[in-house]
């Protein structure tokens, strides 16, 4: 097969060499021909030799490596990555927990296929494609993935509208690929829960925070919970089988409410032990008491790219201060960001400034990341984009 050929600047395949899976535009000297948008192209140095084959795409990231040898983008190349993405999940258990049938397939660049996420829910896997390549090849790709996982699939769902770059022009459309069940109930460490993968947020379920909810369960034995940002209520349930006392789950969206009171009640019917409130987060913190020991603090990406950054840290040292002046002493707070552009040190300084502004003597139980189902490449460190920390506030 012949593919378009990508020229470099002189010196700009250093990275490369390095394997980083991103070439920028500015990096380009010259394409020969047009490649379309989502096209296989070919990456040359300025020396004219083979460093790459990837997805071109029209934007600052122009093309996403998927291999750095000269090789086929085909059936069989999709297969063979999948085939050694299922092999990992294996080899750390995640995939043969008998308690547990939700995992995290296909990590992006974690698993060298940039712009590529698979989440898995008992028979369904569901894909969303980042990249135009990834929309491109979905077909292929399904297929690749129905014979790859012949035993465990029974359905593919493909979810992607929201998360392709519009300016693309390649009208995306949710729906099955194979299969068409309407069975979505996973489980999750023992733990059941609805997955709205047709209207939900990511592909229905924040899969990444399983082992953080497991360790939150550890902490929760006779304390007063509060899950703000509760989303479809994880951490509510796990809470509540650790034993917690009381557990109110938080969050702006009605829907959310709803999901998270189905999945309480598929858990633990009836409890009195739960309430939750459509209800906006910094509302709910200023005009609650002290009534809570352990909070929960998980918002959505108050950073989406690099200009939102100085909002985004402002928003979480307001979030972070009101919790740290609310929770009762003796308190464990569980905060976290999932927004990229935040580093570790961005995040961790603007929760320290909430804690000095607070006055309370405040020491670190936990650092916390995505679970590794979620890896990141050594090669690409920006792959790390879930930070957590787990506070003891006295």
């Amino acid at each position: 097969m012949s593919y378009h050929k990508v020229f470099l600047k002189s010196g700009k395949e250093e990275s490369l060499k390095r394997f980083h899976p991103w070439i920028f535009s500015g990096a380009i000297a010259r394409i020969n021909g047009e490649p379309e948008e989502g096209e296989v192209v070919e990456v040359y140095t300025s020396k004219k030799e083979f460093i790459a084959i990837g997805h071109f795409q029209i934007g600052s990231i122009a093309v996403r490596v998927l291999s750095f040898q000269q090789e086929s983008i085909d059936l069989s190349f999709w297969k063979s990555r999948l085939a050694v993405a299922w092999q990992m999940r294996k080899d750390i258990g995640i995939a043969t927990n008998p308690t547990n049938n939700t995992y995290r397939l296909v990590h992006g660049e974690g698993d060298n296929l940039p712009g590529l996420i698979i989440d898995v829910y008992a028979k369904t896997a569901v894909m969303q494609a980042h990249s135009a390549g990834m929309h491109v090849d979905r077909m292929t790709i399904s297929e690749a993935l129905a014979e790859v996982m012949a035993e465990e699939i029974e359905n593919i769902y493909y979810k992607s509208e929201t998360t392709l770059p519009y300016k693309a022009d390649l009208f995306p459309e949710n729906g099955f690929l194979k299969g068409g069940s309407a069975d979505n109930i996973a489980q999750e460490y023992g733990l059941k829960f609805h997955v709205d993968w047709l209207k939900g947020q990511k592909t229905g379920f924040f899969v990444d925070q399983r082992e953080n909810r497991s360790l939150l369960e550890h902490y929760s034995k006779n304390r007063s919970v509060l899950n703000m940002f509760c989303y479809t209520g994880g951490f509510s349930f796990y809470a509540m089988r650790g034993g917690a006392k009381l557990v109110h789950s938080v969050d702006s969206s009605a829907k959310a409410i709803e999901l998270t009171n189905r999945n309480v009640s598929l858990n633990f019917p009836d409890d009195p032990r739960h309430a939750a409130y459509a209800e906006d987060a910094f509302k709910y913190l200023d005009r609650m008491g002290g009534e809570y020991d352990l909070i929960v603090l998980d918002p959505p990406a108050f950073a989406k790219h690099k200009d939102a950054l100085r909002n985004a840290l402002q928003g979480y040292r307001k979030l972070n201060a009101k919790a740290f002046e609310k929770i009762k002493p003796g308190g464990i707070l569980f905060t976290f960001s999932c927004s990229q552009v935040v580093t570790k040190d961005n995040f961790r300084t603007a929760v320290f400034t909430a804690a000095a502004l607070s006055g309370r003597k405040v020491r670190i139980l936990h650092q916390l990341t995505q679970p590794a189902d979620h890896p990141v490449n050594i090669y690409h460190p920006e792959g790390e984009y879930l930070k957590g920390l787990v506070l003891y506030v006295e």
